[in-house]
């Protein structure tokens, strides 16, 4: 009974034995093996990495080498501000003297914090719910599916800027903005989940751990959960990019981050009336935020592919 509990554990996981069977190879195991062949999305990771890896070691070299991308200094600010370019500033200076270069790795903390965030948030909740609804099915899943119908009737970018708006200016920080966004955000992915867990709980495997008097714990978490949960994680990683852009779009409209914190779309809003004569102000954090958001996109694209299990090695 046990053998034939082990191979309903490898069907689930689309594990199988090599040739010699000293390896298994299991479905997620190949899906990393075809994705590490998407030089594109390891490309886009790759800028993804070094992009995190700024941001959090930000405050070891950027205040030496840079200054304090915050703090103005009303001594020199009028001998620095508006700078261009240069050795001491690679991406010059905007009109309250400050670093641009540092301002951009720092906003990128804030963009960076909102878009995981509030995309793990959203994707949480939004699990649960579909497995819920998806794997109990009856009264529970018709509750579940209106409720969730309810919050995808309403246009969430704009319940965003709603709530936002009425939010004393003093508490709109990267927090407040991603629990905004994770309140409204979570609808699809119950919706996507739910219809994997309907379509992966009637495959033979799920049949046979039951018939065998496997747990509904186990059921879900071994056989259901592995198989089910790979679409949503497409949409996260494409989500994260989303979010980081509605965030950017937030701030620039005054209702996101606020001074003295730093964002990139609150870079945007500060140097739009420089634009004519000082492009790099809103050039910088705009290729910022096109260059990550694009990189999550494709590394989305790329995780698709490679969980494909039509697709060939």
């Amino acid at each position: 009974m046990s053998n034939l509990g082990t191979k309903i554990d490898k069907m689930a996981t689309g594990a199988t034995d090599s040739g010699d069977n000293r390896k298994t190879r299991t479905l997620w195991g190949d899906a990393l093996r075809r994705l590490s062949r998407n030089y594109l999305a390891m490309a886009a990771l790759a800028w993804i990495l070094i992009v995190v890896v700024a941001t959090v070691s930000a405050d070891l070299w950027v205040p030496p080498l840079f200054g304090d991308p915050a703090l103005i200094d009303t001594t020199t600010a009028a001998q620095t501000r508006l700078q261009p370019p240069s050795a001491q500033h690679p991406f010059g200076t905007d009109d309250m003297g400050r670093d641009m270069f540092g301002r951009v790795i720092y906003g990128a903390r804030v963009s960076l914090i909102v878009g995981v965030v509030a995309t793990a948030a959203s994707f949480v909740i939004g699990v649960l719910i579909g497995a819920m609804a998806g794997f109990l099915g009856k009264w529970v899943d018709a509750l579940l599916m209106r409720f969730t119908d309810i919050i995808l009737s309403f246009p969430w970018v704009l319940m965003v800027i709603l709530v936002m708006s009425v939010l004393p200016q003093e508490v709109r920080g990267a927090w407040s903005v991603a629990a905004a966004i994770a309140a409204f955000a979570w609808g699809s992915f119950a919706r996507l989940f739910r219809s994997s867990v309907l379509s992966v709980k009637e495959n033979d495997y799920v049949l046979a751990a039951r018939a065998l008097g496997a747990s509904t714990g186990r059921i879900i978490f071994r056989h259901i959960l592995p198989n089910a949960i790979a679409p949503a994680l497409v949409i996260a990683t494409m989500t994260i990019g989303g979010i980081i852009l509605m965030e950017s779009a937030l701030s620039f409209l005054g209702l996101g981050i606020q001074p003295p914190d730093i964002s990139w779309g609150r870079m945007i809003d500060d140097g739009r009336r420089f634009l004519t004569h000082q492009p790099q102000l809103v050039l910088y954090p705009g290729l910022a935020i096109l260059s990550t958001v694009l990189s999550f996109i494709l590394l989305g694209d790329g995780v698709r592919d490679a969980i494909d299990t039509k697709s060939k090695d």
